[in-house]
């Protein structure tokens, strides 16, 4: 789960209405994102046919709309979870090349983000530049891991607590959709 992220989507009860709504931006930004790198009498390709799963960033809809408009204006490049959230959650880590539709507050579909790197650190580990590539508060090593830490706490779907060493997720990530100006 990465930082910032709502329940994983098996936590949360479906909404046929935003169910909807997240396919039909798919099927649209698919094509806008050219996604498709074959003629299409190769058929689908694997990320075309494949609906990505679809999340937003924030522990509110307030901050989930903020860190929205991080990613629009190619602020927010990077997202940062527990390890141990994963784990409980029986969540598969990202990888190079995962796409995920990234929700407003309200639940609707803005963007298409992929994945361009993912490692596995130490809390304590984690540098100045990853704090600057997530783009939030004044971007220092010092409000990450001041953020980071009531994160972690709070909205732990593990049992383990909070720990200087415990492992985190770094994920790095493009916008792919709408087009970065």
């Amino acid at each position: 789960m990465s930082d910032d992220a709502t329940p994983a989507p098996d936590l949360i009860e479906p909404d046929p209405e935003q169910e909807a709504e997240v396919a039909a931006f798919w099927d649209d930004v698919k094509h806008h994102a050219h996604l498709s790198a074959a003629p299409g009498y190769f058929g689908a390709s694997p990320l075309e046919a494949l609906q990505p799963p679809a999340f937003s960033f924030g522990d509110t809809p307030e901050q989930s709309d903020e860190l929205l408009e991080l990613i629009l204006e190619g602020m927010k490049t990077a997202t940062a979870g527990a390890l141990w959230d994963y784990e409980a959650a029986g969540e598969t880590l990202p990888s190079v090349g995962t796409l995920g539709i990234v929700l407003d507050g309200s639940g609707h579909p803005r963007a298409l983000i992929v994945s361009t790197s993912v490692e596995v650190v130490p809390f304590d580990q984690v540098d100045d530049d990853f704090a600057r590539a997530e783009g939030e508060g004044d971007r220092s090593l010092d409000y990450w891991r001041q953020e980071h830490k009531r994160f972690f706490s709070s909205v732990a779907v593990h049992d383990r607590g909070f720990a200087e060493d415990m492992p985190v997720v770094l994920e790095r990530f493009e916008l792919v959709w709408p087009k970065p100006d």
